[in-house]
């Protein structure tokens, strides 16, 4: 139950979403097909454990793929609810298939939540409205948000190195980066195997790490402008607990516009001005992905193989592109 608790805040980290793509569990690698999601995880003997399950995303099913906005937020829900069930299965099978509890996993799970919002909303307005206050500056919106979101930024890098110094996180990081090799190498056309894969790097320039970067840059400017709208309609007096419902409102299309402008950067990566833009979120994965061992790649390349149902094989030779996060 401790590493579901651990691993919950950076579920969205570890995403790499595209026509293939997946995310790091405890003691394994969920990797996502067109139809179809496999998650491996190395037991306590050494022995990889397959779970496989069909799949059609919200987006699919209800073909809304060229909607912006709204299919980043659909996407982002998808994975979601993809990334805590495989998290789940793996913490069972890291732990002797000891059995979880539901209650105990949904109070942990909203615990999560107000954890996360306490911490990344809370916490900056609660700061900002104190200093911005001493200089009769809280009631500019443009300054207020943008103070936040520096603040917010930077509790969020904190947070980030402070937990890759635990054990646990550090491992989940490996695999991390073992997901992001084998993707590389499927990527690449060439034969998938624990050789080839090391080749390539562990920074993904379409991973979740990348994702809530921008989403942080995003959510200043949004922010900035719905709350000098509304402000200046006087249809709300802001104080940090109203703030941060409305901002909580605006999260589904803060989180579509950030899958929309990931997906244009990831795009460009031949242009050296958007390369640029994306530096940051690879630099960032300096801290959330590490060098994997041949181990961790072999479980990373089988949940790949499980996928696609064991005929990995029958796509070497042909190179894909991603398509977004998730």
């Amino acid at each position: 139950m401790k590493k579901i608790f651990l691993n919950q805040f950076i579920i969205f980290l570890s995403k790499t979403s595209i026509m293939v793509g997946g995310q790091a569990v405890i003691n394994g690698v969920m990797m996502r097909v067109p139809g179809f999601y496999a998650t491996a995880v190395r037991n306590a003997e050494s022995h990889i454990i397959i779970d496989r399950h069909p799949h059609q995303s919200l987006v699919d099913n209800y073909n809304l793929t060229k909607i912006p906005i709204l299919r980043g937020f659909l996407h982002l829900i998808d994975s979601m609810k993809i990334g805590f069930q495989t998290l789940e299965w793996s913490a069972s099978i890291a732990e002797d298939n000891t059995p979880s509890n539901k209650i105990i996993n949904f109070l942990m799970t909203l615990f999560s939540i107000a954890f996360a919002v306490s911490l990344f909303m809370g916490i900056p307005y609660l700061l900002t409205e104190f200093t911005l206050s001493l200089n009769n500056f809280s009631n500019n919106q443009f300054l207020f948000n943008s103070f936040a979101g520096f603040l917010r930024i930077m509790i969020f890098l904190l947070y980030l190195y402070c937990i890759s110094k635990l054990e646990d996180i550090a491992c989940l990081f490996q695999y991390h980066g073992a997901e992001h090799k084998v993707v590389y190498n499927f990527e690449a056309g060439s034969s998938v195997s624990v050789q080839n894969a090391q080749q390539f790097s562990t920074k993904h320039p379409r991973c979740g790490t990348s994702f809530v970067f921008i989403l942080m840059l995003v959510t200043i400017l949004t922010y900035a402008i719905a709350d000098s709208l509304i402000a200046s309609a006087g249809l709300l007096n802001f104080t940090v607990f109203s703030r941060i419902l409305f901002h909580l409102l605006l999260l589904p299309f803060v989180a579509g516009l950030g899958y929309e402008v990931l997906k244009f950067l990831a795009s460009k990566q031949n242009n050296p001005f958007f390369a640029i833009l994306s530096k940051p979120g690879l630099w960032l994965q300096n801290i959330t992905t590490k060098e994997p061992t041949d181990d961790q790649v072999e479980v990373s390349i089988e949940a790949l193989n499980a996928a696609f149902d064991n005929n990995l094989d029958k796509f070497k030779g042909q190179k894909f592109n991603a398509d977004a996060i998730g």
